[in-house]
């Protein structure tokens, strides 16, 4: 059977949903397709909970693990909407769902308010470059206390102010993902005013469709009869069926065909920068390609393993390091949808403190399709201790 077209009504955003484990995340993502699907069941789907949290370890513990993407539709945007994981240990994969969004609502716990996680996935956002946040306020149904409410609302904006976001001017929405999931009115209607908050607050981003087209790759699928399939958000440019492409990073370049276009099972005519893309690849076996390397235009793009980069090291009230760190320092660099270690060179610096802003040199030990401009995060034993962006390349 011929899979239906994607056509394109409406602008395209991607959206995610970010927060401290078990505040709610995948409940809220479930409640939001499900109020959509009620409201207009031609374009929407009800995914339930357990369709987004895909993989059975995740069922069992109850958290979300790699990131699920559904889509759903308002009455004037299109969604792809990532379900970012809120369990420290995969932090990894959360900082790939947050590099590749436009905004994020952030689902903060009426109960809990702000968490350790809370200020880490704040900070990620800010530092990955998320440029709209807006606030969920779930489990709101269980907070009798109006006061109590208002003081978390006001605990978040403060931390929201604190890394950048304009705590003031952020809607905050009061909800419960799971009453809005067992239909009562009263939060379903809530459901409906935190995607109205969306709609008009985030704006529709400009995206970079005259660039050389690049997509970092997300996942590699083997489909039998067709062949090699990588996926990822299209950062910029367009892809048209035919074109030819060039996977780079990690290892040698090779240079493919794009046979095959789609977006969420439908067809694409051309993957343009903001898509959710899943692109066949000609003659390319599943082991030359994986994820971290990017799909680019022939010659856009080139694997460097040597740069010289600003630097901001956390503090340690940011969730950075409580010691300084030397020169023979080797932490993961986090660039797009991949960890490289790497190894520094300080110059005239002895030590970088806590809350220091620097300029060094990279040296990693794999080459990374990279480009002046590029930001990355700095990562050691579970946590961001340092970001930093990418000023000149030395190799």
């Amino acid at each position: 059977m011929a899979k239906s077209q994607f056509v394109r009504t409406k602008p395209h955003l991607n959206i995610g949903t970010m927060g401290h484990v078990d505040h709610g995340k995948t409940t809220l993502t479930a409640a939001i397709t499900k109020v959509l699907a009620e409201r207009d069941p031609s374009v929407n789907r009800f995914v339930a909970f357990d369709g987004i949290d895909r993989a059975p370890e995740e069922m069992q513990r109850g958290i979300t693990i790699n990131i699920s993407h559904v889509e759903y539709e308002t009455a004037t945007r299109h969604y792809a909407h990532v379900d970012m994981p809120g369990h420290a240990d995969y932090v990894k994969n959360m900082i790939t769902g947050a590099a590749q969004v436009d905004a994020a609502i952030l689902v903060v716990s009426a109960q809990d308010g702000a968490m350790p996680q809370t200020r880490e996935h704040v900070l990620l956002a800010q530092r990955v470059g998320v440029p709209y946040l807006v606030v969920a306020l779930n489990k709101a149904d269980t907070v009798d206390d109006p006061e109590l409410l208002d003081l978390v609302e006001l605990e978040v904006r403060e931390l929201l102010a604190e890394y950048g976001f304009p705590g003031d001017d952020v809607p905050v929405v009061r909800v419960s993902g799971l009453k809005a999931l067992e239909g009562d009115p009263k939060w379903t209607a809530a459901i409906g005013e935190l995607l109205d908050a969306v709609d008009s607050y985030v704006p529709v981003p400009d995206r970079e469709l005259g660039e050389p087209f690049l997509m970092p790759i997300e996942n590699v699928l083997t489909i039998s009869g067709r062949g090699t399939v990588v996926t990822g958000a299209v950062e910029r440019g367009s892809l048209k069926l035919g074109d030819q492409v060039e996977v780079v990073g990690l290892g040698p370049t090779v240079t493919t065909t794009a046979i095959g276009l789609e977006t969420f099972g439908k067809s694409l005519e051309s993957a343009d920068a903001g898509d959710n893309a899943a692109v066949l690849l000609r003659g390319v076996k599943r082991d030359e390609v994986r994820r971290g390397q990017v799909v680019a235009l022939p010659g856009s793009v080139r694997p460097h393993r040597k740069f010289r980069a600003t630097l901001h090291a956390l503090s340690t009230a940011e969730g950075g390091r409580h010691t300084p760190f030397a020169a023979d320092y080797r932490p993961q660099f986090y660039f797009r949808t991949t960890d490289v270690s790497g190894g520094i060179d300080l110059g005239e610096i002895n030590l970088v403190m806590p809350g220091d802003s620097i300029e060094l040199n990279v040296e990693l030990e794999k080459p990374i399709a990279m480009n002046v401009g590029l930001g990355f995060a700095v990562r050691e034993g579970g946590h961001t201790v340092a970001a930093g962006t990418v000023t000149e390349l030395l190799d």
